[in-house]
């Protein structure tokens, strides 16, 4: 799950710290600035790390901010480090919004781009976490505190893909909320109007989900085979239980052994679609389906969108209604 912190970024490092100042900025629980309603008179520059951390903001944000995404459409998020263009504008920012454990290089690039006034949303902070093990890529089903570090012991490591829920979502829509009123509270109603509006969204998208995939009248099964654990927080959201092919990260190769499993477990089951993701190569997923007679469709992780779903206007709803209607029909057949 951990990025490597690149050569690439710490070229950027030496830039930026031709800059004044120090620190990585304040988190959107310490007390806002004297000066905090300065920018009522300009826009606000959030910089938002990939997709759902983005359009969450932009959501909440409304014509008040200009928000930046860093990690451009069609790239793997977990792969993905800043350049030095990429940490100016992280150094630049009244708010940086990020998930916590996918980025795994931005504690370094806070540090490495100070700014006093910044605040910082890492939106896992005060989340219950579940815990995936990184060695057989199966996950564990028991949960950690987000405050008690990234990585367990025995390759345990915690799962960062809380937007696939649409609760936890609501969590992440109020964090942002709350340092967009700190950074400017001249707009705070505005800001609170708009969290709630979204949040509303993000609810009404909850009981589709539960009403969709009820056991007594929305599905006949619970069990969905799915390229890399993304959807964990669904699953356990939904009363599912999804079986992973990869691990937390989709570059872990699943092991020979894990993969024979997998093939048992959906034989077994009578699985009869695995589900690859847009962003990442389906070959493994293929296999399988391959193996067991099965067709493949998709499930989109949310990690990013592809060009041609920003093309189609599909926003985090609509994919989302869209991975509902493609689970409904998996756990139906």
């Amino acid at each position: 799950m951990k990025s490597r912190f690149s050569k690439a970024l710490i070229l950027a490092t030496a830039v930026v710290l031709l800059l004044a100042g120090c620190g990585k900025g304040k988190t959107a629980s310490e007390p806002a600035a004297a000066d905090s309603g300065s920018h009522s008179g300009s826009k606000l520059k959030v910089v938002a790390t990939f997709y759902p951390m983005v359009e969450f903001s932009r959501q909440v944000a409304g014509e008040h901010a200009d928000v930046v995404g860093l990690i451009p459409a069609g790239a793997e998020p977990h792969d993905w480090e800043p350049s030095a263009k990429d940490m100016a504008l992280i150094k630049e920012a009244d708010i940086f919004v990020y998930n916590g454990l996918v980025e795994g290089w931005a504690d370094n690039a806070l540090t490495s781009a100070p700014n006093e006034k910044r605040i910082v949303v890492e939106a896992i902070h005060g989340m219950t976490l579940m815990k995936g093990e990184a060695e057989d890529h199966e996950e564990e089903g028991a949960e950690g505190d987000a405050g008690h570090g990234k990585e367990e012991e025995h390759g345990e490591v915690l799962d960062p893909h809380i937007w696939q829920s649409p609760v936890l979502a609501q969590k992440v829509v109020a964090a942002i909320r709350d340092a967009l009123i700190q950074a400017d509270p001249a707009n705070a109603d505005d800001y609170r109007k708009n969290a709630d509006a979204y949040n509303a969204k993000l609810q009404e998208l909850d009981k589709e989900f539960r009403a969709g995939l009820d056991g007594l009248t929305g599905v006949k099964r619970k069990e969905f085979v799915t390229q890399h654990a993304a959807f964990g927080y669904l699953a356990k959201e939904y009363g599912l239980t999804q079986v992973p092919i990869a691990g937390l990260s989709p570059d872990q190769e699943p092991s020979p052994a894990h993969m024979a499993e997998i093939v048992k477990f959906a034989k077994e089951h009578d699985v009869k679609t695995i589900f690859f993701e847009t962003l990442v190569e389906p070959k493994i997923a293929e296999t399988i389906a391959s193996e067991i007679g099965a067709k493949t469709d998709v499930l989109n992780p949310l990690e990013g969108l592809t060009d041609d779903e920003v093309k189609q206007g599909l926003d985090y709803i609509g994919i989302m209604k869209n991975n509902l209607a493609a689970l409904k029909k998996a756990l139906n057949e």
